[in-house]
């Protein structure tokens, strides 16, 4: 087997044994896939969302499809690489013929997979028993906007991962995750903030990732602006990672 044969079935691996972890962890599990889909049973039977929209399904769906990428990519990732550098995985791993960079691109599998499960789950629930119709011209960028959110926020896990204690890391991802969950524009437009704050509050990446799902699969519409933002996070968060993550 040649050798680019040998590191894309080494990085295969590791991306499937990234994936099983976070699949038999109890509480990513949790936050991946539980907690998102009572976020979108509750936005649905409530009236919380009826000041934006007059079909929540719609406005909810969405939403819940980026609190997934957040869930995936920047807690539960920031939470399984914080305490594999505690551990020392990281710094055997990226000694061995996979390398730090192949150790990466495992991980970023991993992210991916578990967030075709989640859209699988979250989408198939919103879809058949929620009444979701979503907009069959926005799938497409919908799926574009789930991946680059993706990069953005594994890029923002790693960073905290490889930069502070494990248990900092558990605690500043999980507080992350409510923050944004809750005021981040993710489940509620930002329209929902004072007037002073809006501009800022569409410079966040939950915003620019909730708002270009909400563009796609509501409006069939790509978000340019949105795109740039989450573009921008990604690479800001992926220098600051490549120039501060300690291996261990």
């Amino acid at each position: 087997m040649s050798a680019p044969a040998t590191l894309i079935r080494r990085i295969a691996l590791q991306g499937r044994y990234e994936t099983m972890g976070m699949l038999r962890n109890g509480e990513q599990l949790l936050i991946a896939i539980v907690l998102p889909l009572l976020a979108l049973i509750g936005l649905t039977v409530t009236p919380l969302l009826d000041t934006y929209t007059d079909d929540r399904i719609a406005m909810a769906a969405p939403g819940v499809l980026a609190l997934c990428t957040v869930s995936t990519a920047l807690t539960g990732q920031g939470i399984a690489t914080g305490f594999d550098r505690r551990y020392g995985v990281l710094r055997f791993l990226s000694t061995t013929p996979l390398g730090q960079s192949g150790l990466i691109l495992g991980k970023i599998i991993a992210v991916l997979a578990i967030m075709v499960i989640q859209v699988v789950v979250v989408g198939g629930t919103a879809l058949l028993f929620l009444g979701w119709q979503p907009a069959l011209g926005g799938l497409l960028p919908a799926a574009a906007q789930l991946v680059l959110g993706a990069a953005a926020f594994t890029s923002l896990g790693l960073l905290i991962a490889g930069t502070v204690r494990p248990e900092a890391t558990l605690a500043i991802t999980n507080l992350l995750w409510v923050l944004l969950a809750a005021a981040g524009g993710i489940l509620f437009p930002v329209a929902s903030w004072p007037d002073v704050f809006e501009p800022a509050a569409h410079l966040l990446p939950s915003t620019a990732l909730g708002d270009a799902l909400r563009s796609a699969l509501i409006d069939a519409q790509f978000n340019l602006t949105a795109s740039i933002v989450l573009l921008v996070w990604t690479v800001v968060a992926s220098l600051a990672a490549i120039r501060w993550f300690k291996w261990s």
